[in-house]
């Protein structure tokens, strides 16, 4: 069934004179307990796993501009439900999603104010979520300085999480993996940020559903974690600003004893509305080119490079032999696609993206890519694009445009929030999907705006053309960290591959560290519902491993981790139809695993494999391809290389 949120008003009608001491809720499995403490003058939480604590006595509590006093907080009779809800997504890791929650909502008050807050935490199997309702008089707006929410981990969790200088950020960098008491204070620290407890518990913090409000990081002060609101780019001192009644995101602590538990996970799109698109049939996923990353690579026979029609056409045509859906025009020679005075893709006075350079006629290329089964999309700078929001996405429309990547926004105040959700809604009312990029992680809006395809917020394999810092063993980061989020923009594709030792960063036709076996793995581990072939047509036709790129879907109906551990190596399996591929990957050092094929049901499967050949850790691009016919009773034996991976295509062949 589809839910909505409950009237949070109804339960401040009733405060006893003596409110119980605590208010305690379980997961439908009682293996996680949250229990909330309310016999003092702040709320206090603790997270319980499996009789083993995981979150100790930890503040809850925001701070408002207009407060002149202080008083001890009153509390009213805590309201339970238990609910099934089951919901179909579609852009995900699954198709159909069912879920049960146990869910508890607590209204609290202050003597003096007539503002109140309810507290409302909703308990899964895979994790927790809680939220803060601000109600007051209807009419009256607040002003939000801090949320002071702590989450005060128990123990010397291992850390995995990205450091951050402030709060104006395009989320790229390399994490760190240090104990919590190694964790230096005051640092921003990135979320998803993932923490191991011994006895193999592993614990994520995110937020889910930003809408409205400031993204949050986490910092570590006085040994503990607590919450840190970006701020108003021209009011630092607030946070958030909105009239009663308004909600915070969820905070959720993404928990299981297997890592994989957390990567199968739907929580963040449970936690989010249902689609507000009535119409979703024009909204299709699928793989796309990016010129700009290779160079804008065009063979000697274009007699017109630049950007006009004849490039444009080039890499239709290519799209268009290879069933990939999208081609995106970005810019030819360090100039974007449309006018603009500005420097380095920043937009100067004059900037216009309804005025494509001369040369270059978007209906004319958006006409063709339609002839030819293929959509258009276009890369723009936001802060060109949102002064003309409204005649830009009539004019894309008229044109015939799909999609965009919007690029540059480096911030995560409330403001900004808004204009990404501003822009997400005026994009589907023109049937457009988005792509955010230089932007902060996805919180699960896929299910609420199906049209955002997928967020960057993480350095990827654009930096190639500047820098080696992008390897094998930081693809493994971000699949255990960022990619909790869930979909995740890393500039895939890439088609030469060399040792660590060979690489040089280059501008046009860049190298990739690893094997081409570990980049088809990355096409089936990382989520990411708008997968880029990023290099240059002639680097993938006719190469080993191309034919594998070309099918492999963007969108899944489920997904199971079949073997993982953190930074080291991970086997994903994802099942679209009847079929499913099997993506893995390793970090710098080569391994064998073998890998059973229980998920399979009891058909009998055909399996195209793709391994690292035995001289991949020296010819990084050799791929060994076979073909044999597997069961659910099935092993398989996968040898990794040095940096290497493996894929498997398993498609249904009949019944035994």
């Amino acid at each position: 069934m589809r839910l909505t949120s409950l009237p949070l008003l109804l339960f401040f009608l009733y405060f006893p004179a003596n409110a119980q001491k605590n208010s305690k809720v379980k997961s439908p499995d009682g293996n996680i307990i949250f229990t909330l403490y309310t016999n003092e003058p702040s709320l206090f939480y603790t997270v319980s796993y499996k009789k083993k604590v995981l979150v100790d006595r930890s503040r809850l509590n925001l701070q408002f501009e207009q407060d002149k006093i202080e008083a001890k907080i009153k509390t009213g009779k805590p309201a339970y439900r238990d609910t099934t809800e089951a919901y179909d997504l579609i852009v995900g890791k699954s198709k159909n999603v069912q879920t049960r929650y146990k869910e508890m909502i607590l209204p609290t008050e202050v003597k003096g104010l007539t503002r109140k807050i309810v507290i409302q935490v909703r308990m899964y199997n895979d994790g927790i979520a809680f939220r803060y309702s601000i109600q007051g008089p209807q009419g009256d707006s607040f002003r939000l300085t801090d949320e002071t929410t702590e989450f005060r981990l128990s123990g010397n969790p291992v850390t995995h999480t990205l450091f951050l200088p402030g709060y104006t950020s395009s989320h790229e960098g390399l994490y760190n993996t240090l104990s919590m008491n190694k964790v230096p204070e005051n640092r921003l620290m990135d979320m998803p940020t993932l923490f191991e407890f011994p006895g193999n518990i592993f614990l994520a913090i995110t937020e889910a559903a930003l809408l409205d409000y400031a993204g949050m990081y986490l910092i570590k002060q006085n040994n503990s974690l607590r919450s840190m609101l970006s701020p108003l780019p021209d009011q630092p001192t607030v946070k958030v600003k909105g009239a009663y009644p308004h909600y915070s995101p969820w905070r959720v602590l993404m928990i299981g004893d297997r890592i994989g538990t957390l990567i199968e996970s739907n929580l963040l799109t449970s936690l989010n509305e249902p689609s507000k698109i009535k119409d979703t049939s024009w909204i299709r996923p699928g793989k796309t080119t990016f010129p700009w990353w290779n160079g804008n690579v065009l063979p000697d026979t274009i007699n017109a490079p630049g950007n006009n029609f004849v490039t444009q056409k080039y890499y239709i045509d290519f799209c268009a032999r290879n069933k990939i859906e999208y081609h995106s025009v970005v810019e030819y020679g360090l100039h974007q696609w449309y006018v603009d005075d500005g420097v380095g893709f920043q937009p100067g006075p004059n900037a216009d993206v309804t005025k494509p350079v001369p040369g270059l006629d978007m209906k004319e290329v958006c006409d063709y890519a339609t002839s030819q089964g293929v959509g258009i999309r276009v890369w723009v700078h936001w802060a060109a694009l949102y002064p003309k929001l409204d005649t830009a996405f009539e004019v894309f429309e008229k044109w015939g445009i799909k999609g965009m990547m919007i690029d540059f926004m480096d911030r995560d105040d409330q403001e900004m929030v808004n204009i990404q959700t501003e822009m997400l809604q005026k994009a589907a009312a023109h049937k457009m999907h988005v792509q955010f990029h230089g932007s902060y992680k996805p919180t699960g809006l896929s299910r609420t705006y199906p049209n955002e395809f997928t967020r960057e917020g993480t350095l990827n394999y654009e930096s190639n053309k500047w820098s080696k810092a992008v390897n094998p063993d930081h693809d493994l980061d971000i699949i255990f960290t960022r990619m909790l989020a869930g979909s995740t923009d890393y500039h895939m594709g890439g088609f030469r591959f060399v040792t660590d030792s060979m690489f040089r960063p280059q501008y046009t036709r860049p190298f990739i560290i690893g094997t081409r076996c570990h980049m088809l793995g990355m096409y089936v581990v990382l989520e990411n519902y708008l997968g880029m072939v990023c290099d240059y047509p002639e680097a993938y036709e006719g190469q080993d491993g191309f034919d594998f790129i070309k099918n492999v879907p963007t969108t899944w109906d489920d997904t199971k981790v079949i073997d993982a551990k953190v930074k080291e190596y991970i086997v994903v399996a994802r099942k679209k139809g009847e079929d499913w591929y099997l993506g893995a990957i390793s970090n710098h050092d080569g391994r064998t695993l073998n890998i059973p094929l229980q998920f399979l049901d009891e058909s009998l499967y055909t399996a195209e494999i793709y391994t690292d050949a035995d001289d991949a850790g020296q010819n990084p691009n050799k791929v060994v391809k076979k073909i044999q016919e597997v069961s659910k009773t099935s092993l398989i034996t996968l040898k990794m290389a040095v940096n290497g991976g493996a894929a498997i295509q398993l498609k249904k062949i009949r019944q035994p």
